[in-house]
């Protein structure tokens, strides 16, 4: 007979894959949603179609999964966050890719000096 707590682990672990396997749906969906935008006629009913696909399998995923539990909501919603992470360092772009003009500079301020007034003062034409 198994041990009740390899078999608790097993069933938490499960649970964190399910999460994962729903951010991959949520995540890659987004992506793919956002790359394919240009390629629709209504490309903002596609997004809203999209947006409502997937958030309502999300939340069903996560209903069906956490079974009146909060620590399956919890497990499930660490494997979600592990997939957002996932999906983000799947889809960078290479840094060859990223032109220099995109990466914004720090603005430098300009120094002032302290006794110098702010405006110029205006010349007086005194008699």
């Amino acid at each position: 007979m198994p041990d009740v707590a390899v078999m608790s682990f097993v069933s938490m672990a499960m649970v964190v894959i399910a999460g994962f396997a729903l951010g991959l749906i949520f995540y890659g969906g987004l992506w793919w949603t956002v790359q394919h935008l240009s390629d629709f006629q209504r490309p903002a009913l596609v997004l809203l179609v999209g947006a409502l696909l997937r958030l309502g399998s999300v939340l069903g995923g996560f209903y069906a999964l956490a079974r009146g539990e909060w620590s399956n909501l919890l497990l499930c919603l660490l494997g979600f966050v592990l997939a957002r992470l996932a999906v983000t360092w799947a889809t960078r772009l290479p840094k060859s890719a990223v032109p220099t003009s995109a990466i914004p500079t720090p603005a430098i301020p300009t120094q002032v000096q302290p006794n110098a007034p702010s405006t110029p003062a205006k010349a007086s034409h005194a008699p």
